[in-house]
């Protein structure tokens, strides 16, 4: 593997995409090319979030256990942390639509093993919390759902592939749009499927889906050239030449533990949030509610497709982290449904800018040849913290916290602040938890690495001068 240069302003990468490639969009094959992988994966993203809500809700619904979606929500994260190193390994050593095309064959094969256990075994022995076959019928839907992630990663690198490097901002609010269009229909399809269908057609449906998505994506042909091989034979989870990049552009590593904090309170809302929905809710209208608030993922990614993120894409990172801490200490002080109605919907509003300050950063300082491996270590590392606060989460809020507001001491201690009504153990979590991201977020301020990576991504130019050598790329 070659060694990536040592100062950002070095992106004269030999293995950077050709400029006829990088400048492709503006043609209009290059545009339908990269629309059609954007939908593609977009369809990808519904149905593993299609069944994964259905998994969630039914479980919360058959048994009353926050601590089982807890541990469910909190074991996707887990899970997808310990591989998405390997995820951004593969992504660099291969050619992008070949990966994609292996994640969706080993997905489809992990919900058709499910869909057999579905119909081996009666309901309830998939719902016994104490057998092992509710924890086999749940991992495999999850290995399903961890491995699809792998085509993130690969997205986010064709990005690079075929976007100019001035439009990749953009280009990423639109990714997060599309989500949020995918986040919308799968919200509002996954309660209604479980409430009047149950799990099993819901299964059903998530197969079919998985499979005709494959079907298509076989169709897209992506121009780009075989990547070179590695000097030496590279392990599998390639850390040591994910950190060689990562360090390649200082400050680097401080943006991935800005990110960092999203996903901080992204493991409370995990493990709580529809528990305190379904509370709230019937699980018809709470997908519906779901349905209706990720409308805020297509206002936010749209908003950052048309506009960009600003000069300094690390900076409106943190503010929006802050606003999001704020948010999510303050949505649910009453037991208001129209409060945690727009409480939500915000909150996903500010998902896309996020993640997209994010991405820009990476794809502009970061050699194309190393970026799925620095994808990757940032997705474990940002992954690792949900799981971290929803298995700690979970269990406190079920054993201790809920008890606590349920009894007498509780309301008389927080009764001003939280008010009264249901859930107030899970509002006094949501309150803490937001206060701390609000405290995390203003001091990542007052950081030398937030003023060395602001300067350097100010300062970082992107050359694209690399020749022809994309006119005699082989097209799959």
């Amino acid at each position: 593997m070659s060694e990536v240069g040592s100062s950002v302003t070095r992106m004269s990468d030999p293995q950077s995409p050709p400029a006829s490639l990088r400048s492709s969009l503006a043609a209009p094959s290059g545009r339908r090319t990269f629309l059609a992988v954007l939908v593609n994966t977009a369809v990808a993203n519904v149905t593993t979030s299609f069944l994964w809500f259905a998994l969630t809700f039914w479980v919360y619904l058959e048994t009353r256990s926050v601590l089982a979606t807890g541990i469910v929500g909190g074991a996707y994260m887990l899970l997808l942390a310990v591989f998405a190193m390997v995820f951004g390994s593969i992504v660099d050593r291969h050619r992008k639509h070949r990966v994609m095309l292996f994640s969706g064959l080993v997905t489809l094969a992990a919900f058709l093993v499910a869909g057999g256990l579905w119909l081996a075994l009666p309901e309830a022995a998939l719902l016994d919390l104490g057998a092992p076959w509710f924890w086999l019928f749940g991992g495999v839907i999850l290995a399903g759902a961890v491995v699809e992630n792998m085509r993130n990663i690969a997205l986010s690198t064709t990005v690079t592939l075929l976007v100019p490097a001035e439009r990749h901002a953009n280009a990423n609010g639109l990714v997060g749009t599309v989500q949020g269009l995918a986040f919308v229909v799968t919200s509002v399809f996954s309660g209604l499927s479980v409430g009047f269908l149950g799990m099993g057609w819901t299964l059903a449906i998530a197969i079919a889906l998985t499979l005709a998505a494959l079907v298509h994506l076989s169709t897209i042909r992506i121009p780009e050239e075989r990547p070179a091989a590695d000097a030496e034979p590279a392990p599998l989870v390639d850390l040591r030449g994910a950190m060689r990049a990562v360090r390649a552009a200082p400050g680097l590593f401080a943006l991935i533990v800005f990110s960092t904090f999203n996903n901080l309170i992204g493991g409370v809302y995990m493990a709580l949030m529809d528990p305190y929905g379904l509370e709230m809710f019937d699980v018809k209208v709470w997908g519906v509610v779901l349905g209706v608030t990720a409308t805020g993922f297509i206002i936010g990614g749209g908003l950052v497709a048309k506009f960009g993120l600003g000069k300094n894409p690390i900076r409106t990172m943190l503010w929006l982290v802050i606003a999001m801490g704020a948010l999510g200490a303050v949505f649910t002080l009453r037991d208001w449904w129209w409060l945690y109605v727009v409480g939500i919907w915000i909150y996903m509003a500010l998902i896309p800018p996020v993640e997209a300050a994010e991405q820009t950063v990476i794809q502009k300082v970061v050699p194309y040849a190393t970026q799925g491996r620095v994808f990757g270590f940032a997705a474990a590392f940002e992954s690792a913290a949900a799981p971290i606060t929803s298995f700690l989460i979970a269990p406190l809020a079920d054993f201790a916290i809920i008890p606590y507001m349920e009894g007498a001491d509780g309301r008389a201690t927080w009764g001003a602040l939280l008010g009264d009504g249901e859930s107030r153990g899970i509002a006094l979590v949501f309150f803490f938890a937001g206060l701390f991201m609000v405290v995390a977020a203003s001091l990542a301020f007052l950081t030398r690495s937030y003023r060395i990576l602001s300067r350097q991504y100010g300062t970082a130019e992107v050359t694209d001068d690399v020749g022809d050598a994309a006119r005699t790329a082989d097209v799959e």
